[in-house]
């Protein structure tokens, strides 16, 4: 399971059903529906991103460093307490909220053109610096063929992509020039290669450490990020999904050297990669096999492949995240 990514899990069903490659037997074993906790932790989800937006707002407002996290866990309950202060987050979490929306329903979507069951999106509050620790859908049935499990795991990030770049665009004409603001707090944030293009042609000349993003694009920044994780080529990432269309008996060796690479870039930029490191050994890089291996899956798919590629080098940053006082 992977930020805005999603998971298989094993359901009954053969070939002999008499369904197409990818197709899940309707009918048959349906797991009940529960709405209700797809609504909970929406609204949840939506109450701890509005608190962090909130902060957010007020911080960009005074021209504050974006986090300084002491000072800004200690508003949140003021902030929680009055309606009035916490309807200025909304900005930031309903920006944030759709751009993870949009990922994850890329995924639903694709599984419910090609008939596969999957579940609505999961979103997950939580107390971290953005609320949440993202969202994801499950997927309760086979994919049978390397085409439809390429349509499926490209879907999420490329819709997710499309939505959070406008908010970015939005979010950067709001933003604002203060003097090194960018450098100040207890956090201080890295560029994506299309954050710095994008600030560069707003705010020419302007270094990025001037350059105040407002929590809308502070949103798309978060977006940025999570599209990057998922789109890395191991196991079974949205990325993972994508390698092993093309590249299926190479997948967990090049699986593996992705995770030997983030190694280094976690020691020499920010030692967040070595947690994922960690996590990707800890679950595995295996990926279950496709009963349909198609050699060929079209011009179309390559060309889609490229795409995410060039979307995961624009989105990476080496060091998304390190402490103030840090050069």
């Amino acid at each position: 399971m992977y930020p805005n990514g999603y998971s298989s899990a094993p359901y009954p069903g053969t070939m002999s059903d008499g369904i197409r490659p990818g197709a899940y037997p309707i009918g048959r074993h349906l797991p009940r529906r529960r709405y209700w906790i797809h609504v909970l932790l929406f609204a949840l989800t939506l109450l701890t991103t509005t608190a962090v937006g909130a902060r957010l707002a007020q911080n960009f407002e005074h021209n504050r460093p974006a986090f300084e996290l002491e000072g800004d866990f200690a508003a949140l309950g003021p902030i929680l307490s009055d309606p009035a202060l916490l309807l200025t987050g909304l900005p930031f979490s309903l920006t944030l909220i759709t751009i993870l929306l949009a990922h994850e329903l890329g995924h639903y979507f694709a599984c419910t053109f090609y008939r596969v069951n999957a579940s609505l999106p999961y979103f997950l509050p939580a107390p971290t610096i953005i609320g949440t620790f993202g969202a994801f859908i499950r997927i309760r049935s086979p994919i049978y063929s390397k085409r439809v499990l390429f349509d499926i795991g490209v879907a999420g990030p490329v819709a997710g992509f499309v939505f959070l770049l406008p908010a970015l665009g939005v979010g950067l004409a709001y933003s604002k020039i203060v003097p090194g603001i960018a450098l100040q707090g207890d956090l201080i944030f890295g560029s994506p290669p299309i954050l710095s293009i994008l600030q560069a042609l707003v705010f020419p000349g302007i270094p990025d450490g001037d350059i105040y993003l407002h929590p809308i694009g502070r949103a798309a920044w978060v977006g940025l990020i999570a599209t990057a994780l998922n789109l890395l080529p191991i196991g079974q990432s949205d990325g993972g999904h994508i390698l092993y269309t093309f590249f299926g008996k190479y997948h967990r060796l090049i699986s593996r050297l992705a995770v030997a690479a983030l190694i280094p870039i976690g020691f020499f930029y920010w030692y967040g990669w070595l947690l994922w490191a960690g996590f990707f050994l800890v679950f595995g890089m295996k990926h279950p096999p496709t009963i349909y291996d198609e050699n060929q899956v079209g011009g179309a798919r390559r060309k889609l492949a490229w795409l995410a590629l060039l979307i995961l080098v624009l989105s990476f940053a080496l060091a998304p995240i390190r402490p103030g006082g840090t050069l």
